[in-house]
């Protein structure tokens, strides 16, 4: 299946999902056999009151008014253009409003930005091409910083997005210097939050377990199927609005 969770170039990857668990295509705080964290034991982990970092006022601002309560997002254009542009599309096309974040895993990430409500359940929706990956752009997938979701091809990153709940160096392009890393292509990093991390850590909190969503297969068709990590509780994002400039 080509759900658009992001996918690690690995079993529990995003992307190039498990069949039996057509949630596995995100990455996650596991390890290839899928049982236990494998974020590096040796990093600092960011504790949950890890201010958020003040932001470039000449970088483009998106603001995501959730049920939980507003993130204030800033982008990276001169880092990751071809992502940020992809991205302020998807905003200004109102393609965000109405989704929610039906992935959530603490300590790891929140993942949201491609499924929609429908008749009450988590619906995936159509998307634009996908935009070529930009992760060895020097930024790195730590806490408060916004990637883009992927299947296991580099390239494959369409409207899905994940914001880092800790520092997660296993995102990051895998080099001599980061050898831990899942894969050597890494997942891009575009922006951080700038304001709501609690309503962050507020999202990170809920209750998840596995419910029934509507995926997309490889033609497009939707199938139903069980996934992990979904919040029993919708987490939707109400409206997501772009500015050029604060």
């Amino acid at each position: 299946m080509s759900v658009r969770f992001f996918a690690f170039v690995l079993a529990f990857a995003l992307g190039s999902c498990d069949q039996s668990d057509p949630t596995a295509t995100t990455p996650t705080n596991k390890t290839p056999a899928n049982t236990e964290k494998s974020a590096n034991p040796e990093a600092t982990t960011p504790t949950k009151e890890t201010p958020a970092n003040p932001g470039n006022p000449a970088n483009p601002e998106v603001v995501l008014e959730t049920s939980s309560g507003t993130i204030v997002l800033e982008l990276d254009p001169e880092n990751a253009p071809l992502t940020t542009e992809n991205f302020l599309t998807y905003v200004n096309d109102g393609f965000y409003d109405g989704t929610i974040f039906h992935r959530v895993i603490d300590d790891f990430m929140i993942q949201g930005g491609g499924f929609e409500l429908i008749d009450g359940s988590g619906t995936e929706k159509e998307t634009r091409d996908p935009v070529k990956n930009e992760a060895k752009n020097g930024l790195k997938n730590t806490r408060g910083t916004i990637s883009m979701a992927r299947t296991n091809n580099p390239d494959s990153a369409t409207s899905q997005f994940f914001i880092n709940l800790v520092d997660n160096p296993g995102l990051d392009p895998k080099t001599p210097e980061n050898p831990q890393a899942f894969s050597p292509d890494g997942y891009t990093v575009f922006g951080k939050v700038t304001k709501g991390m609690d309503v962050v850590d507020k999202i990170r909190g809920v209750d998840t377990g596995k419910r029934r969503l509507k995926a997309r297969g490889p033609g497009g068709d939707l199938r139903e199927a069980p996934m992990q990590d979904v919040p029993l509780q919708n987490i939707i994002i109400e409206k997501a609005t772009a500015s050029q400039s604060r």
